[in-house]
């Protein structure tokens, strides 16, 4: 169950992010994986809400061994298969008369979104494809998630729930988007300079017979020795009389805070 546990979540549909070629865009939903004590199985939840805000739910249990088990609504499928191919992929077929009526693949995205791709055939034999993204949430339904499928028409109270948690959802994502844009640039300013505190130490290692001047390129060398030596001299100015150096390392720069920058 361990390499399925980066599934075990509630999760919330951006219902602009996905593509139908079967169905209509849902005007929200919401997709839940949870994981039975001692059982190697998953219980999946699906619930999602029309734009006439009729609200339908699927539940069913499916064992993540790669087996051959019994599905309950015989009229779509007489069997399921599931298999966790990955700590962020696993896999769904449904089979009715040997063949597979539909596979659906749960991938976890670099961002942390839930990318869930629905591979099928329509009712007249032609194949589609839908494609939906999940965002984690906090564990909480606006409506019923019964086994039945049937519809279930929302209460006034379900309605206004909805657009309060949806409000709630697109702010606090909003916010921690901008957080973590934040962070990602800290990140970058971070690793920057972290390379030029590196290069700084070479540099400084260096065998420098000049007084460099801040701003200025000059061109950092192996000497055949395996010492580095700081040159104001190009690698294509060094003349007939051959090159000095063993290898040319890089073009630098002397930057005001007595750090070095290379200079691609």
């Amino acid at each position: 169950m361990t390499s399925a546990y980066n599934f075990i979540a509630s999760w919330q549909l951006f219902p602009e992010k996905g593509t139908y070629e079967k169905g209509n865009r849902p005007k929200s939903g919401y997709f839940q994986i949870t994981a039975a004590e001692n059982k190697n199985y998953l219980t999946i939840s699906n619930s999602w809400v029309t734009l006439e805000n009729d609200s339908f739910n699927a539940k069913y249990d499916i064992l993540i061994d790669d087996s051959l088990q019994e599905f309950y609504d015989k009229d779509f499928a007489t069997h399921v298969r599931g298999k966790v191919l990955s700590s962020i992929i696993f896999e769904i077929n449904f089979i009715k008369n040997d063949n597979v009526v539909l596979e659906i693949i749960h991938a976890i995205e670099p961002n942390g979104y839930l990318k869930v791709t629905q591979n099928g055939k329509k009712e007249d034999g032609v194949s589609f494809t839908n494609i939906e993204f999940f965002h984690k949430q906090m564990s909480v339904l606006p409506y019923s998630a019964s086994v039945s499928g049937v519809v279930i028409k929302p209460t006034q109270e379900g309605v206004i729930r909805h657009k309060v948690l949806t409000a709630m959802e697109e702010q606090t994502n909003m916010q921690l988007d901008q957080i973590r844009k934040q962070v990602e640039l800290l990140a970058l300013q971070a690793q920057e300079i972290q390379s030029r505190k590196e290069l700084s130490m070479i540099v400084y290692s260096a065998k420098l017979n000049f007084q460099p001047i801040i701003g200025n390129i000059y061109n950092l060398y192996e000497n055949h020795d395996g010492a580095y030596m700081i040159s104001m001299i190009s690698p294509n100015e060094w003349g007939r009389s051959g090159k000095g150096y063993k290898a040319h390392i890089a073009k630098v720069q002397l930057l005001a805070d007595h750090t070095w920058k290379e200079i691609l």
